[in-house]
């Protein structure tokens, strides 16, 4: 019969080397995922925003279609409009009361700078649940930011603290790489690390790489007709 200790030193043993193998090789890959080596190097739209950044999370993909083809279904993501394409059971048990469309909805193709862009329903959660949208450019980019309403939004460097991009990076006349990248120049505290490494980031990875793969799927099936 193994005795407590014994079980306990085992049991933290691996866990050390579980913690090792998350932080040297999982996390890295999670956090870049689908980025080459040049694109995790430059800079892209809304980076100015946050001149400081402490972290980021960015992730890419190849889409087999021209950017004006995705543009459109990234434009109308929002609570209030065709919800954000992820995994939409995991999100209401949030209270999110998200819908994902697998159409394009002309009306929901109007956004300009300053809108809020919803990621709960504007009566829940004291309204807090949204983002604005500090930079649009078509065919191009989407940057959300804290809403200057809802502090702290602004840093002391006169940027904000956090971003979240919707990026669109043309190969050629036919395929185009999404990239979404999330940037905060916040340093956390050693409580809010462990919140992050435990959940908060994975939780991020699995939802967003979901919703990348979603509008993929439906940019190439417009395409084909099948959505």
């Amino acid at each position: 019969m193994r005795s407590p200790a014994k079980v306990l030193c085992r049991a933290l043993a691996a866990g050390a080397i579980f913690g090792f193998a998350y932080h040297r090789w999982l996390r890295p890959w999670h956090l870049h995922w689908g980025m080459t080596k040049e694109e995790k190097e430059r800079d892209w739209p809304g980076d100015e925003l946050v001149p400081n950044a402490a972290s980021d999370q960015t992730h890419a993909v190849t889409i087999n279609a021209p950017a004006a083809a995705i543009w459109p279904w990234i434009l109308q993501i929002g609570q209030d409009r065709a919800g954000f394409y992820s995994y939409t059971p995991l999100e209401n048990l949030l209270g999110c009361e998200m819908r994902n469309a697998d159409r394009i909805v002309p009306e929901w193709q109007l956004r300009q700078v300053g809108d809020m862009l919803w990621m709960t329903p504007k009566e829940k959660f004291r309204g807090v649940g949204r983002m604005e949208i500090a930079v649009l450019e078509p065919n191009r980019a989407m940057i959300l930011v804290p809403p200057h309403d809802v502090p702290p939004s602004l840093s002391i460097s006169g940027g904000v603290r956090t971003t979240w991009g919707f990026i669109l990076e043309p190969l050629d006349q036919d395929s185009t790489r999404l990239i979404m990248r999330a940037r905060s120049e916040a340093v956390p505290r050693l409580r809010q690390r462990v919140m992050g490494y435990a959940f908060w980031e994975p939780a991020h990875f699995i939802m967003e790489r979901k919703m990348m793969l979603s509008i993929k799927q439906r940019a190439e099936g417009a395409r084909t007709g099948v959505v």
